[in-house]
């Protein structure tokens, strides 16, 4: 069973220096239907002008994703982190007990462009973390582990049994990724088309996926995805 979330369906806000796209409810933006999925409770998709970001602010208890698509993010938070991210680059944040970060454009005039990832822990009160990763080289046809609960493949780790990958599939191009009878999936598309099992998906858009027993995922317009294998 395929269930798509259409681009042009998600919420949406505009602050002027943030143009925002919710696939779940966040903040003003609630609807019953969309609450999240299994253990993936945000995906925000931002853009932030040149000289933007969010002040310093608190988390408890999540773990917290960030993938750059364009542009570049600078981050501080009180672990006494700091970072440039870049288009590729991956952040996660267990907030566990609690820290504090800041987000802003790097770039005083140029739009960084970035989907904001937030997945409830397994467990509360752990200790807070820090990680990234680049994977800015990904080649057409390349399929990453980004995310993952052992951090297998050098990906970073996350407090929860979820696997995250991103790929980049050229026109035709078909990656297949076997699903167990207990596990779920979610598609969300970064940049071009493509099709999962037969159905077809634009850039923005997201799919839940249950009671498959495989993806047949392939490329039409420069495919960039991420998958979640969720239980």
């Amino acid at each position: 069973m395929i269930i798509t979330r259409k681009s042009e369906d998600r919420g949406k806000a505009n602050h002027g220096w943030l143009d925002t796209k919710f696939s779940f409810s966040f903040a003003d933006y609630h609807d019953p239907r969309f609450m999240g999925f299994r253990h993936l409770r945000v995906i925000n998709e931002d853009v932030v002008l040149g000289g933007g970001g969010f002040d310093t602010h608190p988390h408890r208890d999540m773990e917290i994703v960030t993938y750059v698509l364009s542009g570049a993010l600078q981050h501080r938070d009180s672990m006494g982190n700091s970072a440039v991210m870049k288009a590729g680059d991956v952040q996660r944040i267990s907030a566990g007990t609690g820290i504090q970060h800041s987000e802003f454009n790097y770039s005083p005039i140029e739009p960084v462009h970035l989907l904001q990832i937030w997945i409830m822990p397994d467990h509360r009160g752990a200790k807070p973390g820090y990680a990234e990763r680049s994977y800015g080289n990904l080649k057409p046809g390349e399929v990453r582990l980004i995310a993952s609960k052992a951090g297998a493949n050098e990906s970073v780790t996350i407090n929860q049994d979820v696997s995250i990958y991103v790929a980049k599939l050229s026109d035709g191009q078909v990656f297949e990724h076997p699903l167990a009878a207990s596990r779920h999936a979610w598609i969300q598309v970064a940049g071009g088309d493509l099709e999962v099992n037969g159905t077809a998906l634009k850039a923005g858009d997201g799919a839940a996926i249950s009671d498959e027993a495989g993806l047949k995922i392939t490329g039409k317009k420069a495919a960039h995805f991420l998958l979640f294998d969720l239980n």
